[in-house]
């Protein structure tokens, strides 16, 4: 929920500042920069220290960097942005690795079970970032936004400031339900033929001869980084996009609506589960996003009203396939990468996807050649799909 409650309001907050596009695209750059970097040694770290510990500091980096919202300074958000992407590291990785630990480690549940929770977890986690959405609405439209003590003050509060609010609270509450019910795991508790060292070098390195030697494991890391990489440049582009003169669209309740698709999507995946196999899912994700972004990106930059709606409605048909995407995405990733490094590789597979991004924000491309791209991407992750068997493994 504290992810989703900021994530509509971060390019808009900017705006409101009076941050010029260039200014806003650097932070962003930074951001995914600073999850390209430390994402690596992110992954060994967990893996070596312990999932839970990780996910604890996840929430302290996260409640920091939601303070930084409220100032006024170019410094100070970047500040903001650094801690926000080594934050955004642990919570594509941690949290995925302690579940699968506990499900086929500690507990042995079976894992024909995993797909199931998989689907199961992202529909529930959208019904709550529809909750998040429309909250962050009402608290953005409750309370004005304005400087404290001053029209020259660098402190602000209410309108965008709100959701960032938001997600102190819930970083807070996530904090203290993870330290008092949860167990401790490890990567070094798997066994099979992948045996990681005890310091976070010697998981990297085993990370990484992994990737380089298992061709499976390379194509995933190939699908994460292409879907992955033109959903994270879409989450950049999708407020410009539909921007419009005569009224500012309500980003709380567009959100809301992208978040219904994903979980119609996840709700597909668990349907279709027993007649699609997570591999064919993820052919049919792929597919509908190439055609939302060919869509959309002949639709950008049209301006009227049918234009609008073209985009909004490619927009959705992409967030349903990302609903179908994570959970079929997720349990691949638990049959192909072994638990010993599995926090490590899911932190490498994220460094080609935050180059990509960083690369597409840096050339200040405009919406629709970034949607045409997107849709290279998509084909991309198809054809990279192609290569994994799980059953193979």
């Amino acid at each position: 929920a504290a992810d989703w409650l900021q994530g509509p309001y971060t390019y808009a907050l900017y705006e409101a500042y009076g941050f010029s596009p260039a200014e806003i695209a650097q932070l962003f750059v930074v951001g995914y920069g600073s999850s390209l970097v430390f994402g690596c040694f992110v992954g060994s770290f967990t893996d070596r220290y312990g999932r839970k510990r990780c996910c604890i500091l996840y929430c302290l980096l996260y409640f920091f960097s939601c303070l930084t919202k409220h100032f006024k300074r170019y410094s100070m958000l970047l500040v903001g942005r650094v801690t926000g992407g080594i934050a955004t590291s642990m919570l594509n990785s941690c949290f995925e690795c302690w579940m699968v630990s506990e499900h086929l480690q500690r507990h042995k549940f079976p894992e024909n079970l995993l797909s199931y929770m998989f689907s199961m977890m992202y529909t529930v986690m959208y019904c709550v970032a529809i909750a998040s959405g429309l909250a962050g609405q009402a608290v953005t439209d409750a309370f004005a936004f304005r400087p404290v003590g001053g029209p020259d003050s660098i402190v602000y509060v209410g309108g965008y400031c709100g959701p960032f609010d938001l997600s102190i609270v819930c970083t807070t509450l996530g904090a203290m339900v993870i330290s008092s019910t949860w167990e401790e795991n490890y990567g070094s508790e798997g066994s099979g033929k992948v045996q990681a060292g005890g310091s976070v070098l010697a998981n990297l390195r085993a990370a990484s001869n992994l990737i380089c030697s298992d061709g499976q494991v390379l194509a995933l890391g190939l699908v994460v980084s292409c879907f992955e990489g033109s959903m994270y440049a879409w989450v950049f582009n999708w407020t410009p996009a539909l921007e419009t003169q005569t009224l500012p669209p309500p980003h709380g309740v567009i959100f809301a609506l992208f978040m219904m698709a994903c979980m119609c999507g996840a709700s597909a995946s668990t349907l279709l589960g027993r007649r699609l196999s997570p591999r064919s899912s993820l052919l049919w994700a792929f597919g509908m996003g190439f055609v939302a972004f060919a869509i959309s990106a002949g639709a950008a930059g049209g301006g009227s009203e049918g234009h609008l709606r073209l985009i909004l409605l490619s927009f959705l048909s992409f967030e349903f396939a990302v609903g179908v995407y994570f959970p079929s995405i997720g349990t691949l990733k638990s049959e192909i990468v072994p638990e010993q490094v599995r926090g490590t590789v899911y932190n490498l597979y994220r460094m080609p996807l935050n180059a990509v991004v960083v690369g597409l924000l840096l050339s200040n491309i405009a919406p629709a050649t970034c949607f045409k791209l997107n849709a290279l991407l998509m084909f991309l992750a198809a054809l990279c799909i192609r290569s994994v068997h799980p059953n193979l493994k």
